[in-house]
């Protein structure tokens, strides 16, 4: 549970980095605490987004990965980052990614700053 909580706080972390360095990646709220909120819940779908989604996509894609030495992951990452923008715009929170090579750049900050962000902070075992 400490784990599932440490990754959560750390997709949370990374998203804000985005949302910060992009105009095109949005999060809005009526104040500093709804916004949170909706960081929050905005890394629990993609948190799991990446659990369910992200292994099937990269299986059924397996040959452009091995074709392209693995750069196909920035497009399988850019595609969970708009899915993540699709759930969070079904479930009415103002979280929003506009286009796909944002979404390719918002992936790309997301991995990076998640990875640091997970070397970081302390795991659950």
């Amino acid at each position: 549970m400490k784990n599932f909580l440490v990754k959560t706080i750390a997709n949370a972390g990374a998203l804000a980095v985005a949302v910060w360095l992009l105009d095109k990646i949005t999060l809005t709220g009526d104040s500093t605490g709804k916004e949170i909120g909706t960081l929050l819940l905005v890394a629990l779908i993609f948190g799991v987004v990446n659990f369910l989604v992200k292994p099937v996509v990269k299986l059924l894609s397996l040959p452009l990965l091995i074709l392209t030495l693995g750069l196909f992951t920035l497009v399988v990452n850019a595609l969970m980052l708009l899915l993540t923008s699709w759930l969070a715009d079904q479930l009415d929170l103002s979280f929003h990614v506009e286009g796909f090579w944002t979404a390719v750049l918002g992936g790309l900050i997301v991995s990076v700053v998640s990875w640091a962000l997970n070397v970081i902070l302390p795991d659950g075992d």
